[in-house]
């Protein structure tokens, strides 16, 4: 499996949690390896458990850099998996270049949200690593 391909494997279950909160990422995860017969694939199961192992530190920097006055559930749910998603890149996963978390979230966005959704998601972003000098 390709990097981009992980990244959408991580992008997919923590899109899934926002919809089965009652359910631990582990058990979303061994739900999805039951049913959709996907391989253990450590790099996609470690992203998505660090994630929410921290996800409201993560989710406290989405809705500060989030528009004036916009709440995070007016984000559409897969922009907001994959902010969550790229944060959890730039916060907590020292080998990915922080450029490359950026990238590949615009790319997510473009390929399973709508426009706005990515222009959105690279300006949150860039901002947030700007103003916080993160490289």
């Amino acid at each position: 499996m390709t990097r981009k391909e992980e990244r959408e494997l991580a992008f997919t279950i923590i899109f899934e949690k926002i919809f089965n909160n009652d359910l631990s990422v582990n058990e979303i995860i061994d739900n999805a390896v039951e049913a959709r017969l996907i391989e253990n694939n450590p790099f996609a199961f470690s992203i998505s458990t660090i994630c929410y192992d921290n996800i409201d530190t993560i989710d406290e920097i989405i809705s500060s850099y989030s528009k004036k006055g916009w709440k995070i559930d007016r984000l559409s749910k897969v922009a907001f998996a994959i902010l969550r998603l790229a944060i959890t890149e730039i916060n907590y996963i020292d080998s990915i270049p922080v450029k490359v978390s950026i990238n590949e979230a615009v790319n997510l966005a473009k390929k399973f949200a709508d426009s706005t959704d990515a222009s959105y998601i690279n300006g949150l972003l860039g901002k947030y690593v700007r103003e916080n000098n993160i490289e």
